[in-house]
């Protein structure tokens, strides 16, 4: 009998999937893991958690406990805080102090859960292990949920061939109402628990206060990018991100604004008005630390460049291994963000991904988003 080890989150899809895998026949042994300190980790301002009896992560851990006892299985424990600091969190860092926008979801599984927690769980005996990702694997290749909605290879996209070895999605096949269902039947006491939601393993934070635990506010100037007028000040570039429109701190103008870039070396704010800005358009953008799961090298796929942002059919010029400049084809796309990830598609397969770094219109780059 081939053994499975599940990442069991706390949550109704790792819980549902150890059910499945069991129903299949595998032996199946749960594995939660914990990443984050609230106290080593300096997580005081901003954390809305502090004064609860049991953290959050507890909680988890005790949910995971319970569905793993419903279902027969055993719960193994490990903590990664360590690492996860030293290659998410630090990165996550980094890149707010260059004024860009991180997204540390894609490092969080490239990192952790398939690599730390996959050595983990093969240390366990484990012949496969498996997550409540909305994916799916069929011959080698990385697919779609067929949940379209809850669809999670975006986040899955900058894992390599070998990390997808021996991985099972078994919520993959499922809608998340068909998840949520088959855990009422089977008496799980998650099914009705809501997703988790925040940044990876830290959970639900206020940002501001949250991110001023670790860098120190840097207040400047928002530029109207029309005029260079000075219209408000900005509480720190690491706080806002291309194409928000709420909570930026300019109050009295009557046209919706947008920022629409960053000036790290002035400090400044860049704000553009009207709903169809120039400023927030562009045609193509250059990728780095590009990774792919598979031998493909398109010239012409699709690509997504946030995870509920819209598929575009694009062209692609490969510079070297790591780098490559995506076109977008027959199309202006507004709001691509250097920092974000570009996650590269052909029609359900997902072939892997790289991190937006400069923005380009006719052939020029972009001067308000240079890093």
């Amino acid at each position: 009998m081939k053994k499975v080890i599940v990442g069991m989150s706390g949550g109704v899809d790792s819980a549902v999937s150890a059910y499945l895998l069991k129903q299949q026949g595998y032996e199946v042994e749960g594995l939660f893991m914990r990443n984050w300190d609230a106290t080593i980790n300096n997580d005081i301002n901003g954390n809305p958690t502090l004064n609860e009896a049991i953290c959050p992560q507890e909680t988890d851990y005790n949910d995971a406990q319970k569905s793993c006892d419903i279902l027969g299985i055993p719960l193994h424990r490990v903590d990664f805080i360590q690492e996860y600091w030293d290659n998410v969190f630090t990165y996550f860092l980094e890149e707010l102090k260059k004024g860009r926008t991180p997204n540390p979801d894609l490092l969080c599984n490239k990192y952790i859960k398939f690599d730390v927690f996959k050595k983990e769980a093969e240390r366990l005996g484990g012949d496969y292990m498996a997550t409540g990702h909305y994916a799916r694997m069929e011959n080698n290749c990385l697919l779609k949920g067929i949940d379209k909605n809850k669809d999670q290879t975006y986040f899955l996209a900058q894992l390599n061939k070998k990390q997808l070895e021996n991985v099972l999605f078994p919520v993959g096949k499922l809608t998340k109402q068909q998840v949520r269902e088959l855990a009422m039947q089977i008496g799980l006491n998650v099914a009705t628990k809501k997703d988790s939601t925040g940044i990876c393993f830290i959970g639900e934070r206020h940002f501001q206060e949250f991110v001023g635990n670790y860098l120190k506010p840097n207040p400047g100037n928002i530029i109207d990018i029309e005029t260079n007028e000075i219209i408000g000040r900005h509480t720190g570039l690491m706080n806002y991100t291309i194409g928000q429109r709420k909570n930026v701190g300019i109050a009295g103008f009557q046209k919706r604004h947008y920022v629409c870039g960053k000036n790290v070396s002035k400090n400044e704010l860049y704000v553009a008005f009207g709903d169809d800005s120039n400023y927030l358009l562009s045609d193509s953008c250059t990728l780095e630390n590009v990774s792919f799961n598979c031998d493909l090298r398109p010239i012409e796929c699709s690509a997504k460049f946030r995870y509920r942002g819209e598929e575009y059919k694009v062209s692609l010029e490969y510079i070297d291994e790591t780098h490559i400049k995506v076109f977008y084809k027959n199309n202006l796309i507004k709001s691509v963000t250097p920092g974000q990830f570009c996650v590269l598609y052909i029609n359900d397969h997902c072939i892997g991904s790289g991190i937006i770094n400069d923005v380009f219109k006719n052939d020029q780059k972009l001067w308000y988003l240079a890093n």
